[in-house]
């Protein structure tokens, strides 16, 4: 990591859910809960809590120096709703097969 930039992940243990419109897109009591300097607190959701059967590939990619390529995925109305990086940076290994959505409830 660069100087005073730090990356924790935790398992977390609160329920977290993704809504967009009245779809229900993710729902998990199982998130890494990762938090990044100079970032807001993302929760990763594992895929298996995904319906990814309502989200489409999208050819957007973004590189983080440390977590790696990105790539994500999109609604016909939201695109690049939902990011992972299929091939995560050692240091955040733990993120690999995790979804982030930039809106998540948390109870």
């Amino acid at each position: 990591m660069a100087e005073g930039h730090t990356i924790t992940i935790e398992q977390g243990d609160r329920h977290v859910r993704v809504v967009h419109g009245d779809q229900v897109l993710a729902e998990s009591e199982r998130p890494l809960v990762l938090r990044e300097t100079g970032c807001p607190v993302r929760y990763y959701i594992p895929a298996e809590d995904v319906r990814l059967d309502l989200l489409k590939p999208s050819e957007t990619h973004t590189y983080c120096p440390f977590k790696g390529t990105a790539s994500y995925w999109s609604l016909p109305d939201a695109p690049d709703l939902v990011w992972f990086y299929p091939d995560p940076k050692p240091a955040v290994a733990r993120i690999k097969d995790h979804l982030c959505f930039y809106e998540v409830e948390v109870s």
